[in-house]
């Protein structure tokens, strides 16, 4: 884990000299400062800390910005702050930010037809209800489709994806429900692109990503060349703090308007009603692809918990990634915790507290596997190859080497014409990639649970998954089960079985 802030007494950054928005201000970086400066208890910071371990599946990172200043920051390794996160649905207010600038530039309106876009696209005798289908009613989620029709929308396929979305059915009046849809924002990105002759990627480049420092983001297209839009950005933790910062200030940055503030207001208000539980933060309305929050808040929103969480009342911002299956839980965390933090006029140093908050964020890593460190079974199998008939995951051999000096297992994985050679620590994670296409960043650790089975946890620490493979070794055979921490559907055990290669 990187960690950039260290005790004020030791050092503090000559950025927090200036708050991020002021002129003069070095946009690369956010300033830094301790957090009773700010009017944040270390002490209290450190509860939240031990809090999140205890109670949230794992977070990956958190960035505390308060009065525009670095004030806490922590990567679970093998995640670090240099490293890009998938970001799912936050993804989406990106794209809301990309409509707003283009609606500042004249270049579309949020009152536009959608049809008026795509008329080559469009069906040749369209409902009525289609007709009425303006920008605005994809931005607040209330086109007038229903979920039924939205669930196997083939994002990932080579079909014309604005096509298939002006082909589903309409059956009610858009602007009278709200039905979360990530096929709508894949078309506000669309509309962005046929607006402005840009992805959305390149629209934002120089007037949100440069301004804000935010280098090589990048974002997954459909097989027109269109951004994704409702998900698929991948950024740094720092980034979407920037981000949140940028609405907290209502679009201006560096003494520059970049999102226009009527914008910012708009997005971020309360455009649908989506619920009626006070105390479900998915209940409290909705604007422009922002979630409205419990305490007057709002937030950025993607899945397994990627939040950009903007709280006005306490000038705060706190970005967050990880791998949470109870995101309502991930947010109360937030709300029993850190709030209790928050004091309205600066604390008084308190050292003690700080170092103890520093020390823990230094320290912080996501659990290895449990076990011993060698097997009886260990000697046997290692420098065999293990082969497999045809599978989904396409593995098609795997070897392990293991060292009799105690540094890393080596392991080999074949697939289809690629091999990856990577090491395996006990105890700690090991970096290294999967090769086989764009080379994929992982960690590896792992250790003997029983005898004769070694559990191998794989981390694509630029995304939110953690896979864990349990290797039982009988006779000649390798009983191969994976399961990954989350996934959109579900996580289901998968089996197969190897047999060693003569």
């Amino acid at each position: 884990m990187k960690l950039n802030r260290t005790l004020a007494s030791i050092l503090i950054l000559a950025a927090a000299t200036a708050a991020p928005g002021a002129a003069g201000d070095a946009p690369q970086s956010l300033p830094r400062s301790t957090p009773e400066e700010q009017g944040v208890s270390s002490a209290a910071l450190l509860g939240f800390v031990q809090a999140a371990e205890q109670r949230i599946d794992a977070l990956h990172s958190f960035m505390l910005v308060r009065h525009g200043r670095v004030v806490a920051e922590g990567w679970w390794g093998p995640y670090a702050a240099q490293e890009p996160h998938m970001l799912y649905s936050l993804s989406k207010s990106f794209t809301s930010t990309a409509v707003g600038i283009a609606v500042g530039e004249g270049k579309l309106s949020v009152y536009d037809p959608v049809l008026k876009f795509f008329p080559d696209e469009a069906p040749a005798a369209p409902c009525r209800n289609l007709t009425l289908m303006r920008v605005r009613d994809l931005l607040r989620m209330s086109t007038g489709q229903r979920d039924e029709d939205l669930r196997t929308f083939p994002f990932q396929s080579g079909k014309d994806l604005v096509r298939v979305f002006l082909e589903l059915p309409v059956p009610d009046k858009p602007g009278t429900h709200f039905v979360y849809n990530t096929a709508a924002t894949y078309m506000l990105s669309a509309i962005v692109q046929k607006a402005t002759g840009q992805s959305v990627l390149e629209y934002l480049r120089p007037r949100l990503f440069e301004p804000l420092g935010i280098a090589n983001p990048t974002w997954e297209a459909s097989a027109q060349g269109i951004s994704m839009g409702g998900f698929g950005l991948s950024i740094r933790t720092e980034d979407i703090a920037k981000f949140g910062q940028l609405y907290l200030l209502k679009g201006e940055w560096n003494g520059r308007q970049l999102v226009p503030a009527d914008w910012v207001s708009a997005a971020t208000s309360l455009q649908t009603a989506n619920g009626g539980s006070a105390d479900s933060d998915w209940d409290q309305g909705y604007g422009y692809q922002f979630w409205r929050c419990t305490h007057g808040f709002y937030r950025g929103d993607g899945a397994f918990g990627q939040y950009c969480l903007v709280m006005p009342q306490y000038d705060a911002v706190l970005a967050v990634t990880g791998a949470s299956k109870d995101l309502q839980g991930e947010l109360n965390v937030v709300w029993d915790s850190l709030l209790q933090a928050f004091s309205d006029h600066a604390l008084p140093a308190d050292p003690e507290s700080d170092q103890k908050l520093v020390q823990r964020l230094a320290g912080l890593t996501l659990k290895t596997q449990a076990g011993q460190a060698s097997s009886p079974v260990a000697a046997r199998v290692s420098g065999r190859r293990f082969v497999f008939p045809a599978n989904k995951a396409g593995i098609e051999a795997v070897q392990f080497d293991v060292s009799a000096d105690g540094s890393p297992m080596t392991v080999t994985e074949r697939m289809g014409d690629s091999e990856s050679r990577f090491g395996c620590g006990w105890s700690k994670w090991v970096k290294g990639e999967l090769s086989g296409g764009p080379p994929v960043p992982i960690a590896a650790c792992g250790a003997w649970s029983s005898d004769d089975t070694f559990t191998l946890m794989l981390c694509r620490y630029q995304t939110p998954y953690v896979t864990t493979y349990d290797l039982r070794f009988a006779g000649d055979q390798l009983i191969l089960e994976s399961e990954d921490n989350v996934g959109l559907e579900g996580t289901p055990r998968t089996r197969m079985v190897g047999v060693i290669q003569p």
